[in-house]
């Protein structure tokens, strides 16, 4: 089976090839000619054309030639349904469509800047679509300092270098201001206003919200209202006979259910469940 499309290939008139190949036909031949010749070559040799408009294997929407030709074909190869969306974020310009489409753009670019020939130039990024074939077969998870014990390690002094030049940094005095409001508010139902709160520390409320987390184990505003919200209600529920629905009104949730989602998503549990292992933990240490 023979098939053509216009000169000078990059993306999709390599990797459609590559496909085709390996997934249609392993004996195929492809040419290559000058955009205005492709029809008339196609119906010469009895070649079947392909990325070029008005034909069968070409684009369609947002998708090139090397989508179309999984489709028909009905290609599941899992692998093969990741270069696809490599393959379509190089081809159209996409890249977010996968980080790994910016890549091989540059590398298709590459090659055909440094290779003239078109038959040569397939035969060689062929090589380029094995390898990435096999990468996405089985390295598809795999980090590159996962390779190297030298660059994991170098990777984690650095990262410990960060931490603890973060934890050298002065810490600005509305820090701690703003710990003892939290608490206060904490004690007197969470009654919450940032803009307020950013009043009374006279500090602009934008920048309160962003060097928060800094100050507050990288959690955000709301998220660390929540976790001390959750940390008052496990002391409630160790400490106290108040029931759930108390609790959850004590630690400033508008409702149980809220209050049970939030709990469950901090703790693994939901509060009664909580409750029953805290009790069963009592009277075990009590039964000793």
């Amino acid at each position: 089976m023979k098939w053509i499309t216009r000169e000078r290939p990059k993306i999709d008139r390599i990797a459609s090839p590559w496909l085709i190949k390996k997934f249609v036909d392993s004996e195929a031949e492809f040419l290559y000619v000058p955009f205005d010749k492709v029809l008339d070559k196609a119906q010469e040799l009895g070649a079947i054309p392909f990325d070029i408009p008005d034909v069968e294997f070409t684009h369609y929407n947002d998708e090139c030639t090397f989508d179309y030709i999984i489709k028909k074909y009905k290609i599941t190869d899992p692998a093969v349904l990741i270069i696809s969306k490599i393959v379509r974020g190089a081809d159209t310009d996409r890249h977010d469509l996968a980080k790994e489409a910016a890549g091989l753009w540059a590398i298709s670019a590459g090659l055909s800047h440094n290779i003239t020939d078109d038959t040569e130039l397939l035969k060689k990024a062929m090589l380029l679509y094995d390898a990435l074939y096999s990468w996405a077969t089985h390295l598809y998870k795999q980090k590159h300092l996962q390779n190297s014990p030298f660059e994991n390690l170098l990777h984690e002094v650095y990262n410990k270098f960060l931490k603890e030049k973060k934890s050298k940094k002065k810490t600005p005095s509305w820090v701690q201001d703003l710990k003892e409001i939290i608490q206060d508010q904490i004690d007197a139902q969470f009654s919450f206003d940032l803009k307020k709160i950013s009043s009374n520390l006279e500090l602009n409320p934008s920048y309160l919200s962003r060097e928060f987390s800094k100050y507050f184990e990288d959690l955000n505003f709301g998220e660390y209202v929540r976790k001390l919200r959750i940390e008052k209600a496990i002391n409630l529920i160790q400490n106290s006979t108040y029931t759930l629905t108390e609790i959850a009104y004590m630690t400033g949730f508008s409702d149980q259910s809220h209050f049970t989602r939030i709990f469950k998503l901090h703790t693994g549990k939901n509060p009664s469940s909580y409750r029953k292992n805290a009790l069963k933990s009592n009277l075990d240490t009590k039964g000793k």
